[in-house]
């Protein structure tokens, strides 16, 4: 008799769904077994996992009945006994490796030793442990961090966030046996499994392994990233609400990578996964986040002389960029550098050798000390690059600087907060103040640390260039709703900065682009010609019309609009805007209250906002503990303005606060998202 309810209970493993007993480290367990008819001083225990077990990798433990629990390795206490079973309490150390046990007892009563199989169980880290690495002192952020199977993930842009629901699902059907399965194929274990396994103590260790098999590159991993546009033969990263369908479906294929993933999906599988195993984990979204493929700390955007944004160079500055933190202590670089560790399974710049990064500390990174394991200066970059932005002229080759900023990269660094479904802002975690001195001079000792102070840079502005000032300035100010189905009104507001006056030639452009800022398809561009007068500043109104954007408008519903600035006698100005268009509203409503094992409809309505028919409409829904797996209903196409209302069933299977995941898509508008907060 394993006691699952019991242990599950006190082990804070309630929530896994399976009938095999799951327990975390450095925490007694209780067992009860019959058939033994001798005293039990006589028993010896036997506790093994992975391939060739052995005291020396800590992966075999023998331990016979002692008085108390150790605090150093495995030990067992007698509970009670009667005269044919006993009841015993287990207890394993708070740096166990943790995984798939196989428990034996051995008697050796009547001269000759017999072994009994009792059967496994699966050990996981213990945040509630204060002898654990992963130990959480906050209750309410182990309840968040680690029991949570919902999350927020931050989207949009710096000057519109918003924000979409995931179902992280960790405890649900066999998503334990997969992330256990995920650690037995990962490049490390392949190689030498028995090292692997000996490793599998350290939330490090596995952090870094597990944040190279999430993505598919190197190893055949669970997610196959795609950044084209275009996603033939797979699954539009947009499309997906959880990833319990993820993971099933790399199981189901026999384990062949997932098509298709982009950031946030690799940051909420890896989410998943991590809470499955113990470590507290969560979701981070980077605002104006930089992709600094050549480690200089600067990253370069290039323009043509009509406002188009070039392709060239490895550098992107993407709209915004997710990875995790997770909770666990540096025994490696000492206490200051413990605490919240940044992973990112999404591939971007091999790290030895694959496609890997992390953790980085993030003490470490906001004090600049980039030569500290691992990837802090890539991470360092993501928040703290400096942008440069040039005029590229192909028929010349020649590259004039336009502008540069210090200020621009790493914004609003959002997570979702304990126990609400709000945004907290983490900026401040990650950097000092912008534009203060601090951040400045933490800047010079990362460059310093790089070896970039002191080696001449052909690539870099002289200080001449940097220092120009430019005589006009302009920015584009959005007038009106940013919403798909709707014009779009933009002001592009030009300012004479001298005493006289000022011609400018202007040539803008409007491309569709990814959420990395890729340019896909041009969709709007015109030129004008003005005179400022001193000191003047002046509007243009712009209005790009839906019929205009409708058909160019990629799944990502960004759109980037440039004007460059020709002034006569003066240097370039590039004006920019880059902006998230908003989906039109779904309403969700729950028609009754929910209870445990009672069935309650859910209503969802939605209307169409165009003056044309919209086509292929389906809804899907998801939700741990209010229905299995996924619904997917098919709606009739809706006439313009018609309205429709879908109605369905849940059936909660536990009491308390459940959150419903909904997304209705058609042929003019792709995943559109809400959430519902179902008290049950």
């Amino acid at each position: 008799d394993w006691h699952l309810k019991e242990n599950a209970r006190e082990h804070h493993t309630s929530k896994f769904s399976g009938d095999e007993l799951v327990v975390r480290r450095g925490q007694a367990f209780t067992v009860t077994f019959n058939g033994t008819e001798q005293p039990e001083q006589n028993l010896i225990f036997i506790a093994e996992t992975g391939p060739k077990p052995s005291k020396a990798t800590k992966t075999l433990a023998t331990f016979g009945i002692s008085s108390t629990a150790s605090t150093e390795g495995w030990s067992a206490v007698l509970q009670s006994s009667s005269s044919n079973s006993v009841s015993i309490s287990i207890s394993s150390p708070h740096n166990a490796v943790i995984g798939r046990y196989r428990l034996s007892v051995q008697s050796t009563a009547s001269g000759s030793p017999s072994t009994a199989r009792l059967g496994t169980f699966v050990l996981l880290f213990n945040p509630w442990s204060s002898g654990d690495d992963v130990f959480l002192p906050s209750q309410a952020e182990c309840e968040e961090y680690v029991l949570e199977e919902f999350g927020i993930i931050f989207a949009g842009n710096k000057d519109h966030i918003s924000g979409f629901g995931w179902n992280f699902g960790q405890f649900q059907g066999d998503i334990l046996d997969i992330c256990l399965s995920i650690m037995d194929r990962s490049l490390y274990y392949r190689q030498d499994p028995v090292t692997d396994v000996s490793h599998r103590h350290d939330p490090r260790y596995l952090g870094r392994v597990l944040s190279a098999m999430v993505n598919a590159n190197d190893d055949q991993g669970v997610v196959l990233g795609n950044w084209s546009g275009t996603y033939e033969g797979g699954k539009n990263p947009t499309s997906w609400t959880g990833s319990g369908e993820i993971l099933q479906s790399w199981k189901k294929s026999g384990f062949k990578p997932v098509r298709y993933g982009q950031c946030w999906v690799f940051a909420a599988v890896l989410t998943t996964v991590l809470r499955c195993l113990g470590i507290p984990t969560r979701t981070i979204t980077n605002f104006s986040s930089a992709h600094d493929a050549d480690g200089n700390l600067r990253v370069d955007e290039f323009y043509d002389a009509e406002g188009n944004h070039l392709e060239r160079g490895a550098d992107s500055i993407w709209n915004f960029h997710v990875w995790n933190e997770s909770w666990f202590t540096r025994n490696d670089l000492g206490p200051s550098y413990s605490g919240w560790q940044i992973l990112d399974a999404t591939p971007q710049e091999q790290s030895g050798g694959i496609y890997q990064c992390g953790p980085a500390s993030r003490n470490a990174v906001k004090e600049g000390e980039v030569d500290l394991d691992y990837d802090c200066p890539f991470v360092f970059a993501e928040v703290n690059a400096d942008c440069m932005y040039w005029n590229y002229d192909s028929a010349t080759g020649k590259k004039t600087l336009i502008l540069s900023k210090s200020t621009e990269i790493g914004a609003s660094i959002s997570t979702k907060a304990v126990g609400r479904d709000d945004r907290v802002d983490v900026t401040r975690d990650y950097k000092y103040e912008e534009g203060s001195t601090k951040e400045r001079d933490i800047f010079k000792k990362a460059r310093k640390k790089l070896g970039l102070e002191d080696k001449f840079d052909p690539t870099a502005p002289t200080p001449e260039e940097i220092e120009q000032k430019p005589d006009i300035s302009g920015k584009f100010k959005v007038a009106g709703s940013l919403e798909v189905g709707k014009d779009l009104h933009l002001l592009l507001v030009l300012a004479n900065l001298q005493p006289y006056p000022k011609t400018v030639d202007v040539k803008m452009t409007a491309w569709s682009t990814l959420y990395t800022r890729r340019p896909v398809r041009e969709i709007w561009k015109d030129s004008i010609s003005v005179t400022l007068s001193p000191k003047e500043e002046k509007q243009f109104p712009i209005r790009i019309k839906y019929n205009e954007y409708q058909q160019q408008l990629t799944t990502d519903k960004t759109i980037q609009v440039t004007a460059i600035c020709h002034v006569e006698d003066g240097i370039q100005v590039l004006v920019q805007r880059n902006i998230a268009l908003d989906n039109p509203a779904i309403n969700v409503q729950v028609l009754g209250e929910a209870k445990v094992n009672k069935e309650v409809d859910v209503e969802v309505v939605f209307t169409n906002p165009i003056d044309t028919e919209v086509m292929d409409c389906v809804l899907q829904v998801e939700g741990s503990d209010l229905l299995t797996g996924i619904l997917e209903l098919r709606i009739p196409p809706l006439k313009a303005s018609e309205k429709s209302s879908t109605k369905f069933k849940l059936l909660p299977s536990e009491a308390g606060p459940k959150h419903l995941l909904v997304n209705f898509s058609c042929d003019k508008f792709t995943d559109i998202k809400t959430f519902k907060m179902v008290n049950v």
